[in-house]
C-alpha cells in the first residue's frame, strides 16, 4: 500500500508538471511573430507581458491556454487518482512558474491557478475569478489582482471546509506571491505599471 501510494503521488505530480510547464506565451508570440516574449516588457511568459507586445488576441490565448494547464491535468488526476489531485494542482503551477524547458525561469503562476482551483471546486473558481476580475477592473493592476485572487481562493477553501486544498493552495500563494515579490516593491513605491501600460 505504502509503494501505490507513493506511485500515485508521483503520477499526479507529474502530471500536473506536464501540463504546467508547458510556456503557451512563449510557443504563441513566437508563432504569431512577436520574437521571444522574455526579452521584452517584464520578460514574463505570462498572458499580461504578451499583451505589451500589442496583440490582445494573443494575450487572451494565452490567458486562456494557462488557464486550461491548470484545469486539465487536476480534472484528469479527479478520474485517475483523485485522493492525491492536490500534487497534481501543485505541481500544474510550479510547472508553470519553473519549467524544465526554460531553465526554471517561466511564469507566475496566476492564470494556472485559476484553472487549478476550477478543477478542485467549481466554487474556489468563482471566487478566484470574482476577486481576480473585480481587482483587475478597480486598480488595473495585474500584479495586485492575481495575489489577491490567490490569498482568497485559500481563505474561501478553508471557509468551505475543504482543508485539503486550503494546504495546497496555501503552499501555491506561498510561490505565487514570492515570484511577485519585485511587484510588491514597485506597488509599496507607487510604481507598479497598469494593464495597458509599456512598462
Amino acid at each position: 500500500m505504502p509503494t501505490e501510494i507513493t506511485i500515485n503521488v508521483l503520477w499526479a505530480a507529474l502530471l500536473g508538471y506536464a501540463f504546467g510547464s508547458i510556456p503557451f506565451g512563449l510557443i504563441l508570440a513566437k508563432l504569431a511573430g512577436k520574437g521571444d516574449i522574455r526579452q521584452q516588457g517584464s520578460g514574463n511568459i505570462g498572458a499580461t507581458n504578451v499583451l505589451r507586445t500589442g496583440s490582445k488576441g494573443l494575450a487572451a490565448a494565452t490567458l486562456l491556454l494557462d488557464l486550461a494547464k491548470g484545469l486539465v491535468p487536476v480534472l484528469i488526476a479527479k478520474e485517475l487518482f483523485w485522493q492525491d489531485m492536490g500534487w497534481t494542482a501543485l505541481f500544474a503551477v510550479i510547472g508553470h512558474c519553473f519549467p524544465v524547458w526554460l531553465g526554471f525561469k517561466g511564469g507566475k503562476g496566476v492564470a494556472t491557478n485559476a484553472g487549478v482551483c476550477f478543477g478542485l471546486a467549481w466554487p474556489l473558481g468563482a471566487v478566484y475569478a470574482v476577486v481576480w476580475l473585480g481587482m483587475l477592473a478597480i486598480t488595473r493592476i495585474s500584479s495586485l489582482a492575481g495575489m489577491s485572487a490567490v490569498v482568497a481562493a485559500t481563505i474561501a477553501a478553508w471557509l468551505f471546509g475543504w482543508p485539503t486544498f486550503v494546504k495546497v493552495l496555501a503552499l501555491i500563494a506561498v510561490i505565487v506571491i514570492f515570484l511577485h515579490r519585485e511587484n510588491i516593491k514597485r506597488l509599496a513605491a507607487g510604481t507598479e505599471p497598469k494593464v495597458g501600460s509599456k512598462g
